[in-house]
C-alpha cells in the first residue's frame, strides 16, 4: 500500500464458501459457477485496495484460513444488521485515529484505484464522500467522523439505501461529494461478460 497518512479503508467481505456467497446468481449459474465470480471480485477488491493511499482493513463475515487478506489487519464484522456492522467498523478506525475513513464492499468490478483515491481526496473538502450503486444502495461511503444516523432505519439490500442515505447527509448539513455511479454484482446481468 502507498503512504496512507490517516486514511482507513474498510472492507466488507465474506469467505468464498460454495452455497454461502451470491445466492442470486447462483439462482441462475449455479452455485460454482457464483463462487468463481464472488473470487474473482474478491481478488479485483484486493488489488485496488493494497494499491490505494489508505491503510486497508477487512472485516470478514467468518474468519480467512487462507490467507487471503495477507497485508491487512482482518477483524470480524459485528452486529445483527449491515448498518450495525458498518458503524462498527467505523466506530474502530476513528478510535484508531483514523481521519478519513472509507468503506467498500466486495462485489464492484467497476471499481478502481483511482475512484478510491479521488474519494479519500474529496474527505480533505467534504464531511462526506458516497458512490452510488445502480441498484439503488452504494458502494461507497466515506466520511471524516461517525454519524451514527447513516446507519439507523434503513432497509438494507433495497433500491431505496442510497436516497435515504444522501437524505441523511442533507439533514445533518454536510458538505458532500458524489462519485461516478456503478455497478455491484448481485445477479447474472449485473456480471461483466468476459467473466461469464
Amino acid at each position: 500500500m502507498r503512504s496512507e497518512g490517516n486514511n482507513g479503508l474498510i472492507i466488507f467481505a465474506r469467505r468464498p464458501v460454495l452455497g454461502k456467497v451470491k445466492t442470486r446468481l447462483a439462482a441462475t449459474l449455479g452455485d460454482e459457477k457464483a463462487l468463481d465470480i464472488y473470487k474473482r471480485l474478491l481478488i479485483h477488491t484486493r488489488n485496488i485496495s493494497e494499491n490505494c493511499v489508505g491503510k486497508g482493513f477487512a472485516f470478514l463475515t467468518e474468519k480467512d484460513e487462507e490467507n487471503f487478506w495477507n497485508g491487512f489487519s482482518c477483524y470480524p464484522q459485528n452486529g445483527q444488521s449491515l448498518g450495525d456492522r458498518m458503524y462498527d467498523a467505523f466506530s474502530l478506525l476513528f478510535t484508531k485515529g483514523y481521519e478519513h475513513c472509507i468503506i467498500i464492499g466486495s462485489d464492484c468490478p467497476g471499481l478502481t484505484i483511482e475512484i478510491i483515491d479521488d474519494a479519500f481526496d474529496a474527505l480533505h473538502v467534504n464531511d462526506m464522500v458516497i458512490g452510488a450503486a445502480k441498484d439503488g444502495g452504494y458502494y461507497l461511503l466515506g466520511m471524516n467522523k461517525l454519524y451514527p444516523t447513516l446507519f439507523k432505519n434503513k432497509n438494507w439490500s433495497t433500491e431505496n439505501v442510497y436516497k435515504e442515505t444522501l437524505a441523511d447527509i442533507e439533514t445533518l448539513g454536510l458538505s458532500f461529494k458524489t462519485m461516478p455511479i456503478l455497478n455491484d454484482v448481485d445477479e447474472e446481468k449485473d456480471v461483466p461478460k468476459d467473466w461469464l
